[in-house]
């Protein structure tokens, strides 16, 4: 008897434990983001120039393309609440808070947000690229980020400036298969080798804002965000229709104001439009 008097005593603060951690107190928890790379409604299949399997997608021009590599950086993530209220997740630290998704990875098309409070959330903000104030090739300060964006499988490093490469593309255009060579990145001005001359130039850094059509529940359960990532609006976007050709298909040749398109379409214009070709295919709790 007395044993048995113990037990339900201890099981008593055990409950009472379990109240007092419970409650109204936000726990963390994590929600795990999807990207899905697609051409209008196909997940990309990558390949070389006489690929029969890579995915080929034909633009509103009339163009054939398919790519051969396809990566992309997605950093300053914020979490809207139900109530309106924004939930920043690491926006400061490109090591904890930014990374490169790199489709001929599967798993870097998964990325986990950590210890995020407890609630609903009805929308999310991310960024395409790097803000300007992070933008700089900084390995002391960001030591992770700076490895895995230079590493020799991305190289999403420019060689000759002093940012990243926020999107690259390398593939094939037209029925002869000519080279199709897409690289994006903020630009700088400036006398070369004058670290002291340098200024913002073209500002290649986008802000999407997608609404959930279901609000995402963390708390019981770790839900997960499918973002869909649609490439036939790098030629075919919301703001230009772009024939690829001899002064835009190369990084080497095409002008900054040429990679703008390109930027606008991906990313959006950041007025008209703040999706560009991003959107969430599903939320699931």
């Amino acid at each position: 008897m007395k044993t048995l008097i113990m037990h339900f005593l201890q099981l008593g603060v055990l409950y009472l434990l379990a109240s007092c951690t419970g409650g109204n107190k936000s726990v963390p928890n994590s929600i795990t983001l999807h990207f899905n790379n697609t051409f209008k409604d196909k997940t990309i299949v990558l390949g070389d120039a006489a690929s029969s399997t890579a995915t080929a997608n034909t633009s509103a021009e009339g163009q054939v393309h398919h790519f051969s590599e396809l990566k992309y950086v997605i950093s300053n993530i914020r979490l809207i609440k139900a109530d309106g209220g924004e939930i920043p997740y690491n926006i400061s630290d490109l090591d904890k808070g930014a990374f490169v998704v790199n489709h001929a990875k599967p798993e870097t098309l998964d990325y986990m947000l950590t210890e995020i409070p407890v609630g609903e959330y009805k929308q999310i903000k991310l960024g395409l690229g790097v803000k300007s104030e992070l933008n700089t090739l900084d390995e002391a300060k960001f030591p992770e980020f700076y490895a895995e964006a230079g590493a020799n499988d991305t190289k999403m490093i420019w060689e000759w400036g002093t940012g990243y490469r926020f999107l690259k593309i390398e593939g094939f255009y037209n029925t002869d298969n000519r080279t199709l060579s897409i690289h994006t990145g903020s630009t700088v001005e400036g006398t070369n080798g004058a670290p002291g001359t340098y200024a913002q130039g073209i500002d290649a850094y986008r802000e999407i804002t997608l609404n959930l059509d279901t609000n995402v529940l963390v708390g019981k359960t770790s839900p997960k965000i499918i973002i869909n990532a649609d490439f036939d609006k790098l030629l075919s976007g919301k703001t230009n229709k772009i024939t690829l050709g001899a002064g835009n298909a190369q990084p080497s040749v095409h002008t900054a104001v040429e990679m703008v398109k390109f930027v606008d379409n991906l990313g959006g214009d950041g007025t008209t439009d703040v999706v560009g070709m991003f959107s969430v295919g599903r939320v699931e709790n």
